[in-house]
């Protein structure tokens, strides 16, 4: 057929045509739908070096398939570049890689035991590739296919059901049946044309179904974000004093609150000056944040800070402590949240999902002495500590889940707040480091899907990029813009249920791994008996 590439000048065109269209299909500015028919070509070279047989041609499939996933991922996470050159050409190349690995086992298992188990496998590796991903040294879960619907909400009200894991299988199984029809002739689409319009129409009719009926729960409760909008590169960390960034917090803070304001939510690292732990109750910050507060009794004050906690005896350090240099002491650097209230104790929340190679340098084991050399966005680079889960910021009658930054790309570690009786979550976050680029606005959308599939609004607080409010439906509003000052206040809604997906979480994902070992073994199997 001649929609099977079968020269190399084609096969590049298909390359370009797969990078390009997942591309233009990826939020913030692109056009979703896209993602139905955006591997169709990348199959179609796969069917290509299948039917040739030659020897060689399955090594130059991992080249085509990762020049495509290469173009994939630097179009649209090229605005790295803005925070570190280096640090964008190793995620690329490192998810690339992976990728195209993923792709090459598929091939490898449809060689063996043919088209419909080796397209089930490709279903299975995906999810599977997806759910690992989530939870691994080189995490970077910012591609999953599921999440390029962030932008178009309406379309994937099931995710409260699914996760983007949902929309990652609804994403490959078009593009399977698709294909499956158009490779062999046009009468066959002909034909059958009905079979991947309902594949992609019943989902959509569901979720217009299922938005009907989202009923939010009347409980609200008066928020205000702030957006201080402190340049992180010339202000933040140099240039401007912390205490004149906090005097700015306030101010901002203060023109929105009222005597009924229940929460304030400011950035990540909002309190720039790094702050002992052991010194938190007397810090002259704190201090003045409290005072700030003093004359709202039921007011609770949600901040990011750099915190350091202190180990004087070495035998009880954490494997991430740094040693004193003229002691024998060692301490661990936190990216960190504090709920300040009138009430004597605080809450504190430590970022649990760091960003690799900025936050926490991969396989410590290896290449633990380059934590010199880790990307610096947040005034202290190199790995810093973490807690085993997420904690829950509880004021009254609100349960609050404090989501630090990259932590709110990951479903189901939100969905561990959920679980710890969360009825709102608060975003803080910092996306200044990338300039006026997609790379907020993608971080921005990706805020939606976790309003879905955990049905609970959303404060976001940005240091600058977009400081909003997310309802329940996954609709943004009072939205805030790039490189201003501004604060926001809204009444937003408690809700205590839990979906399906806050209680089970990815197990589509779980499910993909065992299928995926059942493909493998089957595989192994056949080539012994083969041989045999």
């Amino acid at each position: 057929m001649n929609r099977i590439p079968d020269s190399k000048s084609k096969k590049f065109i298909y390359c370009l045509l797969f990078g390009v269209a997942s591309w233009a299909a990826w939020p913030a500015g692109g056009f979703a739908p896209l993602l139905f028919i955006a591997w169709l070509p990348l199959l179609a070279i796969e069917e290509s070096v299948l039917r040739k047989q030659r020897a060689g041609e399955k090594a130059r499939l991992y080249g085509w398939s990762y020049l495509s996933f290469f173009l994939f991922n630097i179009l649209t996470t090229w605005w790295i570049w803005f925070a570190s050159p280096f640090g964008m050409f190793g995620a690329v190349l490192a998810n690339t890689a992976i990728m195209a690995g993923v792709f090459q086992l598929f091939h490898i298992v449809r060689r063996k035991l043919g088209d419909f188990f080796g397209y089930a496998s490709l279903l299975a590796f995906w999810l599977s590739f997806e759910y690992m991903h989530l939870d691994w040294d080189l995490t970077w879960p910012w591609l999953n296919l599921g999440n390029g619907f962030a932008a178009y909400a309406d379309m994937v009200q099931w995710y409260e059901y699914t996760g983007t894991q949902g929309g990652t299988l609804w994403i490959l199984l078009s593009n399977l049946l698709l294909f499956s029809l158009l490779k062999e002739n046009n009468d066959m689409l002909k034909k059958k044309w009905w079979q991947p319009t309902l594949l992609i129409a019943l989902p959509l009719l569901l979720s217009f179904v299922i938005k009907l009926n989202v009923k939010e729960t009347n409980d609200p409760v008066e928020v205000v974000a702030v957006q201080p909008n402190i340049d992180p590169y010339n202000e933040k960390f140099s240039g401007m004093s912390s205490s004149e960034q906090l005097a700015k917090i306030l101010r901002l803070a203060n023109s929105k609150i009222t005597p009924k304001t229940r929460l304030v939510v400011c950035p990540e690292t909002a309190l720039s000056e790094g702050i002992w732990l052991n010194d938190l109750y007397v810090h002259p910050q704190i201090e003045t944040i409290k005072e700030f507060i003093k004359p709202y009794p039921q007011l609770h004050f949600f901040t990011g800070l750099n915190a350091f906690e202190l180990y004087e005896n070495p035998s009880l350090k954490s494997a991430t402590a740094r040693k004193f240099k003229d002691a024998n002491a060692y301490y661990d650097v936190y990216n960190a949240a504090v709920n300040i209230s009138n009430e004597p104790a605080y809450n504190l929340h430590y970022k649990s999902k760091l960003v690799p190679g900025v936050e926490k340098m991969p396989f410590p084991a290896f290449f633990g002495h380059l934590d010199a050399f880790a990307i610096d966005l947040g005034g202290t680079s190199g790995s810093l500590g973490c807690k085993d889960r997420p904690t829950v910021f509880k004021c009254g009658n609100i349960i609050a889940a404090p989501v630090i930054c990259y932590e709110s790309i990951y479903g189901e570690y939100v969905g561990d707040y959920i679980r710890q009786g969360a009825n709102l979550i608060c975003i803080m976050t910092n996306d200044g480091w990338w300039s006026d680029t997609p790379g907020y606005r993608q971080h921005c959308q990706y805020a939606r899907l976790r309003a879905i599939e955990m049905r609970r609004d959303i404060a976001r607080s940005a240091n600058t990029g977009i400081s909003c409010f997310v309802n329940q439906k996954g609709e943004i509003t009072d939205k805030t813009t790039w490189w201003t000052d501004d604060c926001i206040r809204k009444d937003l809604n408690l809700n205590n249920e839990l979906t399906f997906y806050a209680k089970y979480g990815d197990y589509s994902g779980r499910i993909a791994i065992v299928i995926s070992l059942l493909f493998l073994t089957a595989s192994l199997v056949r080539t012994f008996l083969r041989k045999k």
